[in-house]
């Protein structure tokens, strides 16, 4: 055993030392924490109001009620400040004029006096057509746009149908938008979280998996691949069985990744399950933290993740490093590696089965599917709960196709590893698994 703990704690050292993983470790909490602490930020920050001014050339009063509506506009968790500072311009007969003139002043700073942030221009035609000139220094802000498109909507609407003749209340009851709210339920208890939040948090970890299998597998197969070819392996041999060899490279590779995603999904269940008292931490108020949903990560989920990912790292670690035993250069091993390689694709694929069906029979098909387990059962388990003796029939028989498939991969590593020359065939390779 001590010999296994050699080779894998070199491989663990080897790799945690590295500036990538040092990069990349921190990289993903800073970016959590980054993003629920910027709303906060923002909610704390000086806000200005946009300084509009309504070219008024319509008709009627309507620019005169599109000033109140953009003047009684707030800012979301900012205390209800206002989000325009709006004066009207009267021009029904000289618009062009008047739109020229204001033009002159916008984004204009001179002699300590601001200019304009943007101009909306009301004319019949508009207000009829629905497309509403506006002029601005920032109209590439897309959550502004929406913003302003929210206010005028309304206002504008109410004109139309009563220029239309219809009852303005009736009018606006029946073409009043439908808007399905959704929230999680689980265990017979709501979570507060809504579908896009739940939908996102399965993409995300479907990735994640996705491409740890595949980095720290080909990791495994590049360290077997580099003492192989440096004849580093013959030496080793000396003093260790090839099995142990495999194992402890297998293993102290997996505590990488099972390290870094630890502290990755650590953080995200930090951040996610104390985002209000983190808002209060920076004297925020906790409307402030509804600009960015971000799913919760619970701790039961976060071990289910955890424990697939070593049953599934395992498994095609443990592939990768047969393939890699087997060859005799990188490019060798590069074509060599492709079923592996296509066995994450699958596992990877199947997670799109069942977002839209987690409970179907077809979900609970591929969460018994060693290969497609790790992958499939994380995903799902995210979306809707998994009945406790499902989920244990899934991890035991990942766990039996796990051992089935390091026991292969042994038999083939203690004779590939000390092979050179040619690639063996299927029988040759058949036959080293048998002996």
């Amino acid at each position: 055993m001590h010999k296994i703990w050699a080779v894998m704690r070199r491989e663990f050292l080897e790799k945690v030392r590295t500036r990538a993983f040092v990069i990349g470790t921190v990289l993903f909490p800073v970016l959590m924490v980054g993003l629920t602490v910027l709303p906060i930020l923002l909610d704390r920050r000086e806000t200005e109001p946009k300084r509009v001014a309504v070219v008024d050339g319509a008709s009627g009063d309507v620019g005169m009620k599109v000033t109140e509506a953009l003047a009684a506009s707030r800012r979301e968790g900012t205390n209800g400040a206002a989000r325009y500072s709006v004066v009207r311009v009267p021009a029904r007969e000289r618009v062009e004029g008047v739109r020229d003139s204001l033009i002159a002043i916008t984004g204009v700073h001179k002699d300590g006096v601001e200019g304009l942030d943007g101009i909306l221009v009301l004319t019949d035609e508009s207000v009829d057509g629905g497309r509403i000139p506006y002029l601005g220094v920032n109209v590439g802000s897309m959550a502004d746009m929406r913003k302003l498109e929210t206010e005028l909507q309304t206002t504008l609407r109410q004109e139309r149908l009563r220029r239309a003749g219809i009852d303005v209340f009736t009018g606006m009851k029946a073409s009043r938008s439908v808007d399905v709210v959704t929230s999680k339920v689980t265990a017979g208890k709501l979570t507060g979280e809504s579908g896009a939040t739940s939908f996102m948090l399965a993409y995300v970890m479907g990735f994640i998996l996705y491409f740890a299998m595949l980095l720290y597998g080909v990791q495994v197969m590049n360290s077997v691949m580099e003492e192989k070819t440096n004849r580093i392996a013959e030496v080793l041999a000396s003093s260790v069985t090839p099995f142990q060899m495999m194992l402890g490279k297998v293993v102290g590779v997996g505590g990488v990744g099972l390290l870094q995603l630890g502290i990755w999904g650590s953080t995200a269940m930090l951040v996610t399950t104390y985002r209000a008292p983190l808002a209060r931490l920076f004297g925020a108020s906790p409307d402030a933290l509804t600009a960015v949903k971000l799913p919760s990560v619970r701790p039961d989920l976060l071990a289910v993740f955890l424990i697939y990912f070593v049953l599934g790292f395992l498994l095609y670690a443990a592939a990768y490093a047969a393939v890699a035993a087997m060859c005799n250069s990188q490019q060798e091993a590069q074509q060599a590696n492709t079923p592996v390689t296509l066995c994450i694709v699958a596992g990877f694929m199947a997670m799109f089965a069942l977002l839209n069906e987690p409970s179907g029979s077809l979900a609970r098909t591929l969460s018994m599917i060693p290969i497609l387990a790790p992958f499939v059962v994380p995903v799902r388990y995210s979306l809707a709960p998994i009945p406790i003796a499902e989920l244990l029939l899934s991890m035991a028989l990942t766990f039996g196709g796990m051992l089935l498939v390091v026991w292969i991969a042994g038999r083939i590593y203690r004779v590939g590893i000390l092979m050179y020359g040619k690639r063996p065939k299927l029988s040759e390779i058949w036959r080293w698994v048998r002996s």
